[in-house]
């Protein structure tokens, strides 16, 4: 004898209220407040505005690619908080700033744009074989 065939369960719908009763939750400010940035984005934008400070004085930097990552590789001393690559045929020029050492070495975000800039400042130093002082006068002034 046959049995019938229990029904299918109904496929489940989309959720509309969290699991003790209240409403989903939504952002914790509006997109254009900076509450809503992330750490990286944050520091991406630190970077950002000191190598926009130093292509005012040294337009050819508009050539040199700037990068954020977070740690560098494995190193055998010391943590660096940046690196510089000189250009190769194939690509540009490449500054790379470590977020989480910068971030680590520094308690607010004023201490964390000045150590930024000078972290960009010494690389920019580094791959024009310039002293940091001559690519920033302000260099270790702040």
């Amino acid at each position: 004898m046959d049995s019938p065939v229990p029904p299918r369960p109904a496929e489940p719908g989309p959720r509309r209220r969290d699991r003790h009763g209240r409403g989903m939750r939504g952002p914790v400010a509006p997109p254009q407040v900076p509450l809503s940035l992330s750490r990286a984005e944050t520091f991406r934008d630190l970077v950002q505005d000191s190598v926009e400070r130093l292509e005012r004085r040294w337009p050819q930097l508009a050539d040199v690619e700037f990068m954020v990552q977070d740690v560098p590789g494995p190193q055998e001393d010391s943590v660096p908080l940046g690196d510089s690559l000189p250009a190769a045929k194939d690509r540009p020029a490449r500054i790379t700033v470590y977020r989480r050492p910068v971030e680590i070495r520094t308690k607010s975000r004023d201490e964390r744009a000045l150590l930024v800039h000078e972290v960009v400042v010494e690389q920019v130093a580094e791959l024009l074989g310039l002293s940091p002082e001559s690519v920033d006068p302000r260099y270790g002034q702040d």
